[in-house]
């Protein structure tokens, strides 16, 4: 019996771990890749941003280093005035370390016998895709089925046009070798925060522009004013309720107008507006997949579009542009069509991370929800200051909230507000996925000390008798 072909267009998260999974179960898989495998997740967003923030992390430890009684001195004895990034060797480390993680992936690819195709694919048909390669000429690829992981871009405005150079998108800050005098970055959502954060700890004057009232508006409210409180603490000019009209460049200096008539200057500027899904000029309507709203994949939640054998994965799905996702999708799809055993994803267990100064972490249901009335809970913050370790190392900002039931005590969500936030969050989010209670999460060990005693206490203050 012939193997199943399976053809994936896209070589990102949700494909290349959608083509890993097809090969484990015997199919015949080819990746149709236009950019390199890894894709934006690897190669220009969430490896090079993470290894950015990295640097500016210890970049702030150093500056916050005096507080624990270590000073830095030059070879003459006198103390140091200064810490100073080389922005160009951290863009050379950033670029290198993406590339040598998108070279990991495609060996491992190889060595699972997934053929890699670099071209252009789109659908010629639900059963059929074309690669456009780089010379110009097409290969027809039969596919018994298809998944569409083809990511999506950064979102520009007629009136805010990057050049590469002083106005950049979130893709385009890696080619940056001076360091901005004054940066203003647009967008208050997660990579705006993100970026915003990372060039303020690196020690670059920071205006963010937010059209919102707040930071992080899509995050859980306490989180964002502790992560809005500590911005602007370290200098931060955080612009709220300011909605950008346009940015334009004059030379070397960039000028940001804001819909009321007032303007903001800066060296640079980093468009974070959102994104914009890569399915134009695809085929995919013409097959019979349906789309949404601004272009996204219409899927269910077991990935499969509208169009029978066709399965879509990742950003281009809008579902949760997180790469933790589309690699869930992208397996949940490999899995469901070559039937082996296979749980929709469901979003509720989701775990996601903002990587700030300080990081927030969550999972599960929100604050706002219980507010609102979709789910009861009863919730407990615990601020980190209390915590014996964060005093040991100097830290005064974040918390840990446990939202659990009424009466079952299961734990539902979670927020975790801190250093290394995205490690920290890993039992709440194994407790909401295996439904256990708080009494359970307070009674599993944590070491002393440690930050991660303060879930242990949360969950114990949910204790009912």
């Amino acid at each position: 019996m012939a193997s199943e072909r399976v053809v994936i267009i896209g070589g990102g998260p949700g494909g290349y771990e959608a083509a890993h999974v097809a090969a484990q179960l015997g199919a015949e898989v080819t990746i149709v890749d236009t950019d390199g495998v890894g894709g934006s997740a690897v190669l220009t967003d969430c490896v090079p941003s993470k290894t950015l923030i990295a640097t500016a992390e210890v970049m702030s430890d150093l500056a916050d280093a005096a507080e624990l009684g270590v000073n830095f001195h030059d070879a003459e004895g006198d103390a140091a005035t200064s810490i100073r990034v080389d922005l160009a060797r951290v863009n050379a480390r950033v670029k290198q370390l993406a590339a040598d993680q998108s070279a990991d992936i495609g060996r491992r690819l190889a060595r699972d016998g997934v053929t890699i195709l670099k071209g252009r694919g789109r659908l010629a048909a639900p059963d059929r895709v074309v690669a456009q390669l780089p010379d110009g000429s097409e290969e027809e690829l039969p596919a018994d089925a298809v998944l569409v992981a083809t990511g999506a871009a950064p979102r520009t405005l007629p009136t805010a046009q990057p050049d590469g150079e002083r106005i950049l998108t979130w893709e385009q800050v890696y080619d940056l070798t001076e360091v901005p005098t004054d940066l203003i970055v647009v967008g208050s959502g997660v990579t705006g925060a993100e970026f915003a954060s990372a060039y303020l700890n690196l020690g670059i004057p920071v205006t963010l522009v937010s059209s919102r009232d707040r930071v992080l508006p899509g995050e859980d409210a306490d989180a964002a004013k502790v992560l809005e409180d500590v911005l602007t603490r370290r200098g931060m000019n955080v612009l709220s309720r300011s909605r950008m009209e346009s940015v334009t460049r004059d030379g070397d200096r960039v000028t940001v107008t804001l819909t009321d008539g007032r303007t903001v200057e800066g060296s640079h500027c980093i468009l974070a507006l959102g994104s914009v899904p890569n399915t134009g000029d695809m085929g995919l309507e013409e097959a019979g997949v349906g789309l949404k709203d601004g272009g996204f994949v219409n899927v269910d939640r077991v990935s499969r579009t509208s169009a029978r054998g066709v399965y879509a994965a990742g950003d281009c799905t809008g579902v949760l542009m997180l790469a933790s996702v589309a690699a869930m999708q992208g397996r949940i799809a490999m899995w469901h069509f070559l039937g082996d055993a296979v749980q929709p994803l469901d979003l509720k267990k989701v775990s996601s991370n903002v990587f700030t100064a300080p990081e927030i972490a969550t999972v599960g249901w929100s604050q706002q929800s219980v507010e609102a009335g979709e789910m009861q809970a009863e919730i407990v913050m615990l601020p980190l200051s209390g915590n014996p370790r964060a005093k040991m190392q100097g830290v005064r900002d974040g918390f840990v909230k446990l939202l659990c039931r009424p009466g079952t005590g299961i734990v539902v969500g979670g927020v975790v507000v801190g250093p290394r936030a995205s490690e920290l969050i890993h039992p709440v989010s194994v407790a909401v996925a295996e439904s256990l209670t708080a009494d359970q999460l307070a009674q599993a060990f944590t070491v002393y000390p440690s930050m991660s005693g303060s879930i242990a206490e949360a969950a114990r203050r949910l204790h009912r008798i």
